[in-house]
């Protein structure tokens, strides 16, 4: 629990101070509230518990971070009602709103709105360096997880693997629990989709000497080509200890609700986290895109009332057709 005792002390930290909601608007807001996040050890799980924390401390709704299977499982938890609030990929958030979603196939989920923009997520895979694996075409044949089932890892290097022609012996677990295979050797490698740096990485790399590596540039062009919902990303070098510069994909992150949230609701929590960046970044570091003029980001996914309250306030343009 080490990581949700940082994020939540990070946003106690930094308490944001805002001038009370009028009590009349308030009427309709919920007691509590659940936040859909991910695997312990991702940054979903991180940036998740921080938030809830800033809701919490800022807004009088009492906010929880749930551990879930990642975005295909968030969609839907929203979509029934049973959680508030889901974070997002936006590569299994539109398979959700077009009724593609491995979880519920054929049906659409019509009730997401998109609140506020997160930050982008890049897929990238480690290995211990005795493997000698360090590039995504020495998976072949080879011991890998790729997360926790219904997460946007699982969902997508799969597909990465095919369109490259490797065909690894797949497995699926929580990213603690997969670096953990790696060091004992249980697993060769772990493929994994989180904004960077992804803890559970820089967590295996300080301790063991590993490979973390994204895709060759001919890898990239092929899964560019042939998957559009994803784009270019260049991982910097020593973002992890010892580790070059290399190149990978990555999808854009939403926090999303249901159309049923409150408006008021929906538009306090977008201006508290638009409106105090610093406090997001405390939280995460991936949390420096959280920015409003990223709402461009998102294409296909309307915003909430609330959310296009705020940003009309704020002059930031929503088009008509992301418009409720």
């Amino acid at each position: 629990m080490q990581t949700y005792r940082l994020a939540f002390a990070a946003a106690a930290a930094l308490m944001i101070f805002q001038p009370a909601v009028a009590q009349e608007d308030r009427a309709d807001w919920p007691s509590s509230m659940t936040i859909g996040t991910a695997s312990q050890g991702g940054t979903y799980f991180i940036y998740g518990t921080g938030l809830a924390a800033l809701i919490s401390q800022n807004l009088g709704v009492n906010a929880s971070a749930e551990v879930t299977g990642g975005p295909v499982q968030n969609a839907t938890l929203v979509e029934t009602g049973d959680h508030q609030v889901g974070l997002l990929t936006m590569g299994p958030a539109h398979e959700a709103w077009t009724g593609k979603s491995e979880l519920a196939p054929g049906v659409e989920h019509k009730q997401l709105r998109a609140l506020f923009p997160m930050y982008q997520t890049p897929f990238e895979a480690v290995a211990l360096q005795s493997t000698g694996i360090d590039d995504v075409s020495k998976l072949d044949g080879k011991r890998v997880s790729v997360g926790p089932a219904g997460g946007t890892a699982a969902t997508y290097w799969p597909r990465f693997f095919e369109v490259i022609g490797v065909s690894p012996n797949i497995s699926y677990a929580g990213a603690s629990d997969s670096t953990g295979q790696v060091k004992d050797g249980l697993i060769d490698g772990f493929s994994f989709a989180a904004g960077v740096p992804i803890s559970a990485f820089s967590q295996i790399a300080a301790e063991n000497p590993v490979n973390i590596f994204g895709f060759t540039d001919e890898q990239r062009d092929q899964i560019l080509e042939a998957m559009p919902e994803v784009s270019a990303f260049d991982i910097p070098a020593d973002l992890y200890p010892d580790t070059p510069a290399h190149g990978t994909v990555a999808m854009w992150n939403f926090a999303t609700a249901s159309a049923e949230m409150p408006e008021s609701l929906a538009y306090e929590i977008t201006k508290l986290v638009m409106e105090n960046n610093e406090a997001m970044v405390q939280i995460h570091a991936a949390a420096a895109e959280t920015l409003p003029e990223n709402v461009g980001q998102n294409s296909f996914l309307p915003y909430h009332p609330g959310a296009v309250r705020y940003f009309d306030e704020a002059g930031i343009e929503i088009p008509d057709e992301l418009r409720p």
